[in-house]
């Protein structure tokens, strides 16, 4: 072969070469673009806590049938708007704030002391099981003039599909530890864990005396969205009669600790707000 072939094989081996390396990058480049980026969710995926369940949203709308009759949903004013009858509104202008998942040790007396100092009652949906672990917690709670709802003993989203001992069995676990805690507490509500809803466990619940409670504002700060993010979702969506549902335990609640720091004192420059009235079943 002359040199000047062998110049021109040369040469078209450096384009060929010069090309496939051109066509890597952009491919790499590509791919790199397609990955999802990281979202933190890792830091804390060993870590199960009660609100990292998210609520069932894909059950069927309740039939005529599955809803409790009106005399019992007639019990509670505002009752009857939510899945299966529950409450979602107070049935007057006032907004209740709404706490699940504590007593915390850490975070419910952060809760409590925002409150006194905004002179705000509210109502806190306790896991029987934690309770059972910081009956200080209710005894503050209740001492504070803030009213208490049932939220099951281990906040089992799937209690609904029990059978109607297991549930009666759960909610009752529940009350004792309440009771035990705080006497003379009344316990006028209960709130099914996840808002997972079922016919079953609102019958349950209405036989033994209280009013399944729903809410009307979710900004899911159990995903931990920042307080920016729960304030605003809050504010934008309170109306008058609203329930607005947060959480005071159930993984890190920093978030809406600080957001309520914000919220309480626009809330209140809007809205009257109230603890859910006892003693109406």
């Amino acid at each position: 072969m002359s040199p000047k072939a062998i110049r021109r094989v040369t040469t078209v081996a450096v384009v060929l070469a010069a090309l496939l390396g051109s066509a890597f990058a952009i491919g790499h480049s590509l791919m790199a673009q397609l990955e999802p980026p990281p979202t933190g969710a890792t830091a804390n995926v060993n870590a199960t806590h009660y609100a990292d369940q998210p609520p069932v949203t894909t059950r069927p709308s309740p039939s005529p049938s599955a809803s409790p009759s009106p005399s019992r949903r007639d019990r509670q004013p505002g009752a009857g708007d939510g899945p299966y009858g529950a409450m979602t509104t107070t049935g007057s202008s006032r907004v209740a704030l709404t706490f699940d998942d504590g007593p915390d040790p850490q975070y419910t007396p952060q809760v409590l002391a925002l409150l006194r100092e905004y002179r705000v009652k509210a109502t806190f949906c306790v896991v029987g099981e934690n309770v059972d672990s910081h009956p200080d917690l209710v005894q503050a709670i209740v001492s504070e003039g803030h009213t208490l709802c049932n939220h099951s003993w281990n906040h089992d989203v799937s209690l609904g599909d029990r059978s109607p001992e297991t549930i009666r069995d759960d909610l009752l676990r529940t009350d004792a530890a309440i009771r035990a805690a705080a006497p003379k507490a009344r316990v006028d509500y209960y709130r099914q864990p996840g808002g997972a809803w079922t016919s079953g466990v609102v019958s349950v619940a209405e036989d033994l005396g209280m009013v399944p409670l729903h809410w009307a504002v979710d900004p899911v700060d159990w995903q931990m969205p920042g307080a920016a993010q729960i304030t605003e979702t809050v504010l934008t969506q309170t109306e008058p009669g609203s329930i607005v549902l947060m959480h005071d335990a159930g993984g890190n609640r920093s978030g809406t600790v600080e957001a309520l720091q914000y919220l309480l004192p626009e809330l209140l420059r809007r809205f009257q707000l109230e603890a859910l009235p006892t003693g109406t079943t």
